[in-house]
């Protein structure tokens, strides 16, 4: 009988601890005191500044659209590509030195610069060296793309997203989410910086996640999302797949228990 209560109060901790509750995988949880949650969103408007490895789209456009074709990418890249193939054939990256080669302007650099002001340097050049104001040049400046990397407990692979701004929550959906035992409460991005990389923690199970300054993903990213303890325990995510993990188990138990008893 002792046994039978020994194995009962095993059974009983071990699906209290293994299962995982719902507040482990619910997305950006509100306070329950109230009906409506209101965020008051305090984001740092800090344009992107252009690092190594970005890339580039830049088009230039003009009244006599024929005088700045040489500006222009050929599209002659591969046949048949699309998409982000294309850009990578036709896009302009920046490279180790924080360059980019334009046609006929040759190298301009970028690093440290955002999109507006890399825009304002090409037209600026422009107008100097080649037209009067009356060619209406247009310059049109955008990143090809937000890359990003994911892995651990998410589809893991690399990504693009042709958006101007993307949330870590649209990352995760387009990468095709965070599994049943990935730890919601402990994302971590691991960020580019030009002085080197840092790790940062963003809780996405509370609704405060939107106010952070890592809300928003930057091109390069990597996002990691850690498995939690009841992945290694194998014991199940739900409160029956434990039940009947934890049943097997005592039932081994109690088997081997009576078979030695008897000898």
């Amino acid at each position: 009988m002792q046994r039978i209560l020994l194995l009962l109060a095993i059974a009983l901790t071990l699906l209290s601890s293994s299962c995982i509750s719902t507040k482990k995988l619910s997305y950006l949880q509100e306070d329950k005191a109230s009906m409506d949650s209101i965020v008051e969103v305090h984001r740092l408007n800090k344009p992107y500044r252009l690092q190594v490895g970005d890339l580039l789209s830049i088009r230039v456009k003009a009244l006599d659209q024929d005088i700045v074709e040489m500006f222009n990418p050929t599209g002659e890249g591969i046949a048949n590509a699309t998409g982000e193939e294309q850009m990578y054939y036709d896009g302009f990256a920046v490279d180790q030195h924080g360059n980019i080669r334009v046609p006929t302007l040759g190298e301009i650099n970028v690093m440290g610069y955002t999109v507006e002001e890399i825009r304002e340097k090409i037209e600026d050049q422009l107008l100097s060296e080649y037209f009067k104001q009356e060619a209406n040049i247009f310059v049109t400046v955008k990143l090809a793309g937000i890359r990003y990397t994911t892995i651990g407990e998410i589809g893991a692979g690399s990504n693009v997203l042709y958006k101007e701004r993307v949330t870590i929550m649209e990352a995760i959906a387009n990468a095709g989410g965070i599994s049943d035992v990935g730890d919601r409460e402990d994302v971590k991005i691991l960020r580019q910086y030009p002085h080197g990389e840092e790790v940062h923690h963003i809780d996405l199970t509370n609704l405060d996640a939107v106010k952070s300054e890592y809300y928003y993903i930057q091109p390069n990213d990597l996002i990691i999302v850690d498995p939690l303890p009841q992945k290694s325990l194998g014991a199940g995510t739900t409160g029956i797949e434990s039940f009947r993990t934890i049943g097997t188990v005592i039932s081994l138990i109690s088997t081997s228990i009576l078979l030695f008893t008897r000898f």
